[in-house]
């Protein structure tokens, strides 16, 4: 005859206390979640996150979406890599009759002075520099490299990442597209050297989310992937502005401005910032009397220009 044992029968009571002692562990736990969170919803979030929310952390347009559709992958070799793989230094890509250096700080430099013998030609203007900020005033002559032109990815990194695999003219265009150009503090960007975000970011903590935005633009719309360090150290200075916007493609800093309405004969006034705009506007020649005459289209100083 079997028998029941006293103490077995006692260890389902256990059992239930036990489970009763989690229970009300758990819904004091709930309460004092739900006080700091704002009510039980909150409190939910807290323990099993808030999808909406992750959802919102990569808006889109922002330079955090954009870098996680960036590829990962580790460097190629830089066998082969030379600066002539990339044309000519400072072509003349967007047809204005400007080299990109002009170009560039053309747009980078305050009280820009030009050339009396080429109108093209930067003579001298101020720098705000975004690596440090420090103003920087620039000379052209025997001090002009203590105001240089920083491909943000460097041509050796964008080697490198993909550009190995490009045809000749997606390199040229690369190296002289506005995007992945500026004007910066000559020293600062001999230091750079061709590090990326994992080796070199900006001493001007204010400019490196822009910084990192503007390199993921880059390697965007050129298809260059990034490699797992690079990404993360990206990552991380985003952490601390994950609505930086991407740049827009013109080498602009900040997001695209909203559209404003322009006065009714400003489309006619305004100067055409290169021959190719003159051309699609059908103004070609340009005249120096000629509505929306820029003088520095006019190569040779003849009056006409864009012919």
């Amino acid at each position: 005859m079997s028998r029941t044992s006293p103490r077995g029968a006692t260890r389902p009571v256990r059992s239930r206390v036990g489970v009763v002692v989690a229970a009300v562990v758990l819904v004091v736990l709930l309460v004092l979640i739900a006080r700091s969170a704002g009510g039980l919803g909150g409190a939910l979030d807290v323990l099993l996150g808030d999808p909406q929310q992750d959802a919102q952390e990569a808006p889109a347009g922002s330079a955090v979406a954009a870098l996680d559709r960036l590829p990962v992958k580790g460097k190629a070799p830089k066998t082969g890599y030379s600066r002539e793989q990339f044309g000519q230094a400072w072509q003349d890509v967007d047809a204005n009759g400007c080299d990109t250096r002009d170009d560039v700080l053309a747009r980078d430099l305050t009280d820009v002075v030009y050339s009396r013998a080429d109108p093209c030609q930067v003579s001298s203007g101020v720098l705000v520099d975004p690596y440090t900020p420090k103003q920087i005033r620039f000379q052209r002559g025997p001090r002009s490299a203590e105001v240089q032109i920083d491909h943000l990815v460097a041509l050796s990194d964008a080697w490198q990442t993909g550009a190995q695999q490009w045809p000749a003219d997606k390199r040229e265009h690369f190296a002289n597209d506005p995007l992945n150009l500026l004007a910066v503090d000559g020293p600062l960007n001999s230091a750079k050297g061709d590090g990326d975000a994992a080796t070199w970011l900006p001493p001007n903590k204010d400019f490196r989310c822009q910084y990192v935005a503007r390199q993921i633009a880059v390697k965007a719309k050129y298809g260059a992937w990034v490699t797992q360090a690079e990404h993360d150290a990206m990552a991380g200075v985003l952490s601390t502005c994950p609505h930086q916007a991407l740049p827009r493609d013109d080498g602009g800093v900040g997001p695209q401005p909203a559209a404003t309405s322009a006065p009714a004969d400003a489309a006619t006034t305004a100067p055409y910032a290169s021959c190719s705009a003159a051309k699609a506007a059908g103004a070609a020649p340009l005249h120096s009397d000629d509505p929306g005459w820029n003088p520095r289209l006019d190569r040779d100083g003849d009056g006409v220009a864009c012919a």
